[in-house]
């Protein structure tokens, strides 16, 4: 197998799994929600609760297709035109992942430390294990 069409594999892989894990994560995000509501009978934590966790999905989806943009350059023709539409791929991806993150912490990332989708997802699971309503969010060090 000749280098390109590994790249192009490879490529491949990574937007499969960009969408995949959105995909999964919708339906896990609404899973996690249902488990929270039943467990606390609290709607505003388990939407908070679907809410985050989707948002995580979202974003290790993004950020999966943005590694698939980054191995596609290896492969692609440099011309001008295609760097110019990768670039504004990139760029539309980056900042769908920032206004994502800004929506689910509340902050801005560069004020707080920077927190992954899987870690996003981590938390919101975690969170909707948790039984009792009003309990802490230790992650947040609250």
């Amino acid at each position: 197998m000749d280098t390109v069409r590994f790249f192009e594999l490879v490529t491949e892989w990574f937007e499969v799994l960009g969408v995949l894990s959105m995909v999964v994560g919708f339906a896990f995000a609404f899973f996690l929600a249902a488990r929270t509501w039943k467990r606390t009978g609290d709607g505003a934590r388990a939407f908070k609760s679907l809410r985050e966790s989707l948002g995580g999905a979202i974003l290790l989806g993004l950020e999966l297709l943005v590694a698939a943009d980054i191995v596609k350059t290896v492969t692609s023709v440099p011309s001008l035109t295609d760097v110019a539409v990768l670039g504004m791929i990139v760029l539309i991806r980056t900042v769908l992942s920032l206004s994502i993150e800004i929506e689910i912490d509340g902050v801005a990332p560069w004020r707080r430390a920077l927190v992954t989708g899987p870690q996003v997802l981590a938390d919101a699971t975690r969170r909707s294990a948790q039984g009792e309503p009003g309990a802490p969010d230790e992650a947040a060090g609250g």
